[in-house]
């Protein structure tokens, strides 16, 4: 595990698997560090053609807190730094896939390297807008306030369960648990388990994030390029999102002509931890496809 040292603060990196046909890039959400992605890591990580990286964004876990507020364009400059800084710097060589703020920062990123890109997963995001339209619905903000002045650990969890996930779902047997457990006991003991090793984000790093996901605003014109410029764009949501409203992605798909979308039911903003073999299915399915078409002569369209 290393650090990179960009022109002001740092950044925590892991690279996983030593694969060089498939190189994927996980982004991570809100005030959430790159742990939150150990479904995805274990998963590719162990297949023998691909290779990993993950790394914590500004203001959270294991990088450093420049001075805020934060935008989602500065921190898709990070993620270049660390592309640079790795060595990442082939053309089309890169999945990347971005959840809820990752998401976010992947449209500012995939915007600036299109060139380097393969593949784009965007999950449960949206292109933004005017500052007042950023705003989550209500639950999900009025959970996000709770949280920032909650200190105790197992005090986070209960408001973090239903932010992320439909109740009902969380209520059932998680029928691959050889103990028996509900999903909530399930996720419960993941997420405290994460924030023990987490390093606890300074509120001002809370605040700029914040700041990063109300200022986004990617327009329709931008996310025609992005979608004429990269192979393959996948659009994901749910159907139950507490924190991002599904018509983000709407909105995203009606500006992406040759985007894939697609929607699961009873399926909240936790995506990729609570449907983990659906999600990688279509990380990797994404990853395959835009191969295919590069092998295929594939060429950008003309916008």
């Amino acid at each position: 595990m290393s650090g990179n040292e960009t022109s002001c603060h740092s950044l925590y990196f892991e690279q996983h698997g030593t694969g060089s046909k498939y190189k994927y890039v996980f982004i991570m959400g809100l005030n959430s560090s790159s742990f939150g992605w150990a479904g995805q890591v274990s998963y590719f990580a162990k297949q023998p053609d691909s290779t990993v990286l993950v790394y914590d964004n500004r203001g959270v876990g294991n990088s450093g807190y420049p001075i805020g507020p934060y935008t989602t364009s500065g921190m898709a400059e990070d993620a270049i730094c660390l592309f640079d800084y790795i060595g990442w710097t082939e053309k089309r060589e890169l999945n990347i896939v971005g959840i809820s703020l990752g998401g976010m920062i992947a449209q500012e990123l995939a915007f600036r390297i299109p060139d380097r890109i393969a593949s784009l997963v965007l999950a449960v995001t949206t292109p933004g807008g005017r500052i007042w339209n950023n705003f989550p619905p209500w639950t999900g903000l009025s959970s996000l306030a709770r949280l920032m002045f909650t200190k105790d650990v197992a005090d986070k969890a209960p408001i973090v369960m239903p932010m992320l996930f439909p109740v009902t779902w969380l209520d059932e047997k998680n029928p691959d648990d050889p103990k028996g457990r509900t999903n909530r006991e399930i996720q419960v003991e993941g997420f405290l388990r994460r924030v023990t090793i987490t390093k606890p984000q300074q509120f001002i790093g809370h605040i700029s994030q914040m700041a990063a996901a109300l200022t986004h605003n990617v327009t329709p014109s931008r996310l025609h390029v992005i979608s004429a410029s990269i192979p393959k764009v996948t659009i994901v949501t749910g159907d139950k999102d507490n924190l991002v409203d599904p018509s983000g992605s709407f909105r995203i798909k009606a500006a992406m002509p040759e985007a894939e979308l697609v929607q699961w039911p009873e399926t909240g903003h936790g995506i990729h931890a609570q449907r983990p073999k659906q999600f990688n299915e279509l990380v990797g399915r994404s990853a395959r496809e835009a191969k295919d078409k590069l092998e295929g002569g594939w060429v950008p369209v003309r916008t």
